[in-house]
C-alpha cells in the first residue's frame, strides 16, 4: 500500500498530514507495484510508468517479487517467536501471499490490520475481507504515526500489550527525511511490547534505485533510496536478528544462490527483557 507525496513538514511535531488529492492521470505507487506484483489494480498511466522504469532497471519486478517472499518469510519467523497479531503499514492492494493468506494459513486466529492511506486502496481491501472477523483494513497515515497507534479500527482487533509484529516493507522509502521516517519508526517502538518485531524492507541506494526512482519522480510517492546505514537506523532500539540487514533475496533463504538485489529487509526484536517504550 503506497504512502503518498508528504508537505515540507514533519508529522510528528506539526500535526496531521494534510489531506490528499488523488489523480487519476499520475501514477500511483500502489497501483504500480500491483502491476509489478502480477495484479490487477492498476491503469494504463501506472503500467507506462512502469514499463519505462523496467527499460531502466531490467530486474524491477524481481525486487518487488523478492521483496514479497521475503514479506512471507519474516512474518513466519515472527510467527515462531509466538506473535499473533500483525500491522501491515502500506501493504497495498491485496495480491498473492498477503500477510493475512501467510499467517492465518498456520493460525486461523491470529490477527491482522492493514493500514494505508489511498482511499481506493481500503476500500478494495474491506470489501475482499469483509467475511475475515481476524482481519481489517483501515484508512490512516503512515506519516502520521499517532493517527495509525490510536486508530478504533486498529484498537479493536490489536493489544499493544502483547507482542505485535509491526510491518514497514517497501513503504519507508516513499517517505523523505523531511517527514522524519526514523521519528516514526521510533513511536511504533515505543508502543510494541517486549517480544514484538519490526519487519522493514527498504531500497537501497546505488545507480540502479536511483535510477528507477526517478521515474517515480512522476508519480503521487517519489522514492527514496538510502544508505545502508541510513536504512539501518531504522533498527535502533530493536535487536536485529540473524542474518542481519541484508537484500531481501538472501534473509534466510533456502538457497545459496539467490540473486544480491539493491533491496534490504531484515527483522527486528523488541527484547523481552526491555522496558515498554
Amino acid at each position: 500500500m503506497g504512502q503518498r507525496r508528504a508537505p515540507a513538514r514533519t508529522a510528528i511535531t506539526q500535526g496531521r498530514p494534510a489531506p490528499r488529492i488523488y489523480h487519476l492521470r499520475q501514477p500511483n505507487v500502489a497501483r504500480m507495484y500491483d502491476y509489478l506484483l502480477g495484479g490487477k489494480n492498476h491503469i494504463l498511466v501506472d503500467r507506462e510508468a512502469v514499463q519505462e522504469a523496467i527499460r531502466r532497471v531490467p530486474n524491477l519486478r524481481l525486487m518487488a517479487r523478492e521483496n514479497r517472499r521475503f514479506l512471507k518469510r519474516a512474518v513466519r519467523y515472527a510467527q515462531n517467536l509466538g506473535v499473533q497479531q500483525f500491522v501491515d503499514i502500506g501493504a497495498g492492494f491485496p495480491t498473492r501471499d498477503n500477510t493475512h493468506e501467510v499467517v492465518q494459513q498456520r493460525d486461523p486466529s491470529a490477527r491482522v490490520v492493514y493500514v494505508d492511506n489511498d482511499p481506493v486502496v481500503v476500500a478494495h481491501g474491506r470489501a475482499l475481507l469483509a467475511e475475515n472477523a481476524d482481519t481489517a483494513v483501515v484508512q490512516a497515515d503512515l506519516r502520521d504515526p499517532d493517527a495509525v497507534i490510536g486508530h478504533p479500527g486498529l484498537s479493536a482487533m490489536i493489544d499493544w500489550t502483547k507482542p505485535v509484529g509491526v510491518i514497514l516493507v517497501a513503504v519507508l522509502h516513499f517517505i523523505p527525511d523531511s517527514e522524519d521516517p526514523h521519528g516514526i519508526v521510533t513511536r511504533f517502538r515505543s508502543v510494541m511490547a517486549p517480544g514484538s518485531c519490526l519487519v522493514l524492507s527498504h531500497a537501497k541506494r546505488n545507480a540502479e534505485t536511483t535510477h528507477a526512482a526517478e521515474v517515480w519522480q512522476q508519480a503521487n510517492a517519489p522514492g527514496v533510496p538510502r544508505t545502508v546505514k541510513d536504512i539501518a537506523r531504522f533498527f535502533s532500539g530493536f535487536q536485529l536478528v540473524h542474518p542481519g540487514l541484508v537484500p531481501v533475496s538472501k534473509w534466510r533463504h533456502d538457497s545459496q544462490r539467490a540473486q544480491q538485489i539493491p533491496f534490504l529487509g531484515g527483522v527486528g526484536l523488541k527484547h523481552p527483557e526491555a522496558s515498554h517504550g
